[in-house]
């Protein structure tokens, strides 16, 4: 686990400049944040991990823990438990830091979609709600809350999954998977409600942001094993990013982009992840005989060669 503060002098163009404070997780290449308001340490949880060993099937908490373990040693609040959207590459840990914290939940409103998509191909009961009850609070293109004295502004950002949305804090933008750092490029859009068209377009309106606005992805891929890094900028990002120097339209993109993800296997965890998240990141029920268990539909998604 690494953890890095991030902080740069306050751009002109910010209203507030939270702190930033970044953790890796090395297995999913996932990183997780605690955005903070300085002036009242209250903060919100982003994108949290609950750890998962597909091989046995064991769940632990570190990762989720580390966070905890932060906010304790820092004195901060947690106010909000932030999900961008549905992860098909880990487990959330927003329910169970729920539990730990008491801290609202919240992801885009376009989950209950996402929920219904994947509530048949999981053949789940009727009893399994589409409605998005499983958080606090569903929310919306141009939603604004607060984290502290600090404004959340929400930008809905499809593409990746149809129920993508993008936290913009002062001076910070929480991107998820459209960006991720310049020498890897953007995010595939395969996933059931996908569109690269649609991320494109998203991609414009982050790119419209102030230069010096601080972009922080979901994940980092470390490509030619250099080390983890989770932190650029507007300005970087168009002046560097590899897919985006490639391609200068729409159709462009597109075609970069489906081309690429005909290529790639599905994530290794789908399957397994996505009926957590769907549930706001509760592990099922456990069964009569004291345990819980996943369900695995099969042939459900294309074949994938194997690797």
């Amino acid at each position: 686990m690494s953890i890095a503060a991030l902080s740069q002098p306050i751009p002109e163009h910010a209203k507030c400049q939270p702190q930033v404070d970044a953790f890796f997780e090395r297995r999913t290449c996932s990183v997780q944040y605690v955005v903070s308001d300085p002036a009242t340490r209250c903060c919100a949880l982003i994108d949290p991990v609950l750890d998962y060993d597909e091989k046995s099937g064991s769940v632990a908490t570190w990762s989720a823990d580390a966070l905890l373990a932060f906010v304790r040693d820092h004195d901060l609040t947690v106010e909000w438990i932030l999900d961008t959207h549905p992860h098909a590459d880990h487990f959330s840990a927003a329910g169970y830091l729920k539990e730990r914290t008491g801290a609202k939940t919240a992801i885009g409103e376009r989950v209950v979609e996402v929920q219904k998509l994947w509530k048949a191909f999981y053949n789940w009961p009727d009893s399994f709600p589409t409605d998005g009850s499983q958080w606090d609070r569903l929310v919306a293109e141009g939603d604004v809350f607060q984290i502290g004295t600090m404004d959340v502004r929400v930008l809905f950002s499809p593409g990746h999954t149809l129920a993508s949305v993008t936290y913009v804090v002062g001076d910070a933008a929480f991107i998820h998977d459209t960006l991720f750092m310049p020498d890897f490029g953007t995010a595939r859009c395969d996933f059931p409600g996908g569109d690269a068209r649609a991320l494109w377009r998203i991609i414009q309106r982050i790119l419209s942001l102030p230069d010096e606005t601080r972009l922080f992805p979901g994940h980092d891929y470390m490509p030619g094993g250099r080390a983890p890094a989770w932190e650029s900028t507007v300005a970087r990002q168009k002046s560097e990013n590899v897919h985006l120097l490639q391609t200068h339209n729409e159709d462009e993109f597109a075609a970069l982009r489906q081309a690429r993800d005909a290529k790639l296997p599905m994530p290794k965890l789908i399957l397994h992840a996505l009926q957590v998240n769907m549930a706001g990141g509760r592990l099922p029920a456990p069964e009569e005989n004291g345990v819980r268990y996943l369900k695995i539909p099969l042939d459900a998604l294309p074949y994938a060669v194997w690797d």
